[in-house]
């Protein structure tokens, strides 16, 4: 066990070193840099002040130099220093962190908890109305684009019906009190939260039901049956943790998606998350920033997986026999 556990821990590491190398080489195929983006909204430059930016933020070196200074940095904690916000990187990714942690965890723990609640019921009656309704809303939401969601959700629930905030994350100006702080917080999160959540919620309810279907006519399902025991045990003690399977690989995946965030939730509901963040870096080319969040997405994708397996280990013995 331990042993498995330190070889994807070392499998892990050496992919996250190929997706920098990749991540730097991608941008660097890119056209245009930050010089030019900053000359073009200044209205233009000559070609020595050009040169003269280019080499004080030392693009005017060969891409491998580049690649193992950058290399060197991010091995030792750190991520570099944007062209454009004039800041760490470091300090701004954390800047603006806690909004998209609070916007994608909330999401993602409200969709699982609901979405499997929703597949399991409709799985235990699957030509019931609730049951069509779940297949319906999990094929509406799966094709729903979310920006769009996330536009109709804005007009209806705080302009038609201002029952919460539209933008931001926090008043203007903020309370004084610290308890009416955490609650301006929710209730600007509340619309962002919804949006996202019902997205992740139609593939968590329709994944859920499926497999509850499968599970539920196995041979021991018709055993626990036989012996005697209630409906509610047999669904909650015997069939959900294999039925949840599916659901573990699916909320692993998306846990990997929480430091990336949200971009076009984020961007409609004018969130300063990291979505946001990325975007704006990469109309600008502000390449340091680029790579810094891309490389906090691959890390998180990465411990997310092996955290996954070890759950799958726990909840399936099989798997731990095999490995």
């Amino acid at each position: 066990m331990k042993t498995a556990i330190i070889q994807r821990i070392l499998l892990g590491f050496v992919l996250l070193v190929a997706v920098i190398v990749l991540n730097f080489l991608l941008l660097q195929l890119a056209p245009g840099d930050v010089v030019d983006s900053m000359l073009a909204e200044a209205g233009g430059g000559d070609p020595v002040l050009a040169a003269k930016l280019r080499a004080s933020y030392g693009l005017d070196q060969p891409v491998y130099i580049q690649l193992f200074k950058y290399l060197g940095q991010v091995l030792s904690g750190d991520l570099g220093y944007s062209f454009y916000y004039d800041d760490s990187v470091s300090i701004l990714i954390l800047g603006h962190l806690p909004t998209t942690l609070m916007l994608t965890l909330s999401a993602l723990v409200l969709a699982v908890v609901i979405g499997t609640l929703f597949g399991v019921y409709a799985a235990i009656k699957p030509r019931g109305l609730f049951s069509n309704f779940v297949t319906v809303f999990s094929l509406l939401g799966y094709a729903t684009p979310v920006f769009w969601l996330g536009m109709i959700i804005l007009l209806v629930f705080a302009l038609y019906l201002p029952l919460f905030p539209a933008f931001g994350i926090r008043s203007i100006p903020e309370p004084e009190h610290l308890f009416d702080r955490i609650l301006d917080v929710i209730n600007h999160l509340v619309l962002p939260v919804f949006t996202l959540a019902i997205l992740y919620l139609a593939n968590y309810s329709r994944i859920s039901r499926a497999s509850m279907l499968d599970v539920l006519g196995a041979d021991y399902i018709r055993t626990a049956r036989t012996k005697g025991l209630t409906e509610l045990k047999v669904i909650f003690k015997h069939a959900l943790k294999n039925a949840a399977l599916p659901v573990v690989t699916l909320a692993g995946l998306q846990l990997g998606h929480v430091f990336s965030g949200a971009v076009l939730v984020e961007t409609v509901f004018s969130l300063p998350g990291l979505g946001p963040l990325l975007y704006e870096s990469i109309m600008r080319r502000d390449y340091p920033v680029i790579l810094g969040v891309l490389f906090g997405a691959a890390a998180t994708t990465i411990v997310a997986n092996i955290i996954t397996d070890l759950v799958y280990k726990r909840m399936d013995p099989r798997i731990q026999s095999i490995t």
